[in-house]
């Protein structure tokens, strides 16, 4: 994501769009938590002093941060990154690795998914795509902000050589002063270096510098937990307000998430349906069964039943979501008792 927290600041609050914004503290002991863009080009950067970072750009605005509300945007994000690939290894709130193996072209799925984000949250991102995660995330960074670009196998090594160190993901500032004193100051420098060398002055991490220098990395994106709900959302292109389409949209998003709901084995006690009006406010509204829903059309009746709750909507609707929670696994599902 784009400058996340400042971002969804002057998102929610349109007096702060287009000026120098920082989340954090401005007082003697605040700190900087992120900045906008407005902020960065007076060097205004996260975890910088407060007091530094007014020194630097005087009009800088400071407001509180709001972690709820950005675990909640994440959250959402999450969700749409889940239509396309299960292995989804988050690093973050604002990032994280998608294995799009076996898409038919993941400059696509990288512009879909850059597409969707926009619509859902009205935020912007960045990606990066390529053949493992080094580059990947070296790519993600280089055409900030609301950025694309794509590093093919062939291209890797030479893109990674063109790079300054301190730009590798995993070298810090200690680590990158430490090269600067050796002369290694870009990845061309760090790939004239031979293995023996990086492991005499950078012990065990140097069989990652050495194959990151040569534009290898064979690291798995990793999911990194066990959802605690399935679902999916859509986000319309024009509101929609008619009952009957609604319904029939709520359809196919319950026949989305179902099939993940299958593919997972298990099933769930709570329903959920969320629902996002053009101002961006947004409702949800669950219910909770005493027994696992088991089937797709016992899903989409529980979906319509919390549907009708919220109808009508005059104004129309501009996202549209359905997600099962409370899972178990099938093989945990208690059996009913056979009759003597």
């Amino acid at each position: 994501m784009d400058a996340f927290f400042a971002s969804v600041e002057q998102r929610d609050d349109p007096s702060l769009r287009g000026k120098p914004v920082a989340v954090g503290g401005g007082g003697p002991r605040g700190v900087v938590a992120a900045a906008s863009y407005e902020a960065r080009k007076f060097g205004v950067r996260s975890a910088m002093p407060g007091a530094q970072a007014v020194r630097r750009c005087p009009e800088l605005l400071f407001v509180k941060p709001r972690f709820d509300v950005y675990a909640s945007v994440s959250r959402e994000i999450r969700a749409i990154f889940r239509d396309y690939t299960d292995a989804v290894e988050p690093l973050s709130l604002d990032e994280a690795y998608l294995d799009v193996t076996g898409a038919e072209s993941a400059r696509a799925v990288a512009e879909e998914i850059r597409a969707r984000i926009r619509e859902t949250t009205g935020l912007t991102a960045s990606a990066g795509v390529s053949y493992n995660k080094f580059i990947a995330k070296l790519a993600s960074d280089q055409n900030k902000p609301d950025g694309l670009c794509v590093i093919l196998p062939g291209k890797g090594p030479a893109f990674v050589a063109s790079l300054p160190v301190s730009r590798f993901h995993g070298v810090g500032p200690v680590t990158a002063r430490k090269m600067e004193r050796l002369g290694i100051l870009t990845g061309a420098d760090l790939r004239d270096r031979d293995l023996p060398f990086l492991q005499a002055h950078f012990g065990s991490y140097a069989n990652y510098l050495y194959g990151a220098a040569r534009g290898e990395d064979h690291r798995p994106v990793r999911a990194s937990r066990i959802s605690k709900s399935i679902g999916a959302e859509r986000t319309f292109s024009t509101n929609i307000s008619a009952e009957a389409e609604l319904a029939e949209r709520l359809a196919g998003i319950a026949d989305a998430a179902w099939a993940r709901v299958e593919r997972a084995r298990v099933h769930g006690r709570t329903v959920t349906l969320k629902l996002r009006h053009p101002s961006f406010e947004t409702i949800t509204r669950a219910k909770s069964f005493a027994e696992p829903i088991a089937t797709r059309d016992a899903f989409l009746a529980a979906g319509r039943f919390l549907l009708a709750g919220q109808l009508p909507v005059p104004n129309g609707v501009r996202l549209l979501g359905l997600t099962l929670s409370g899972l178990v696994a099938e093989a945990e599902r208690p059996q009913p008792a056979l009759p003597l």
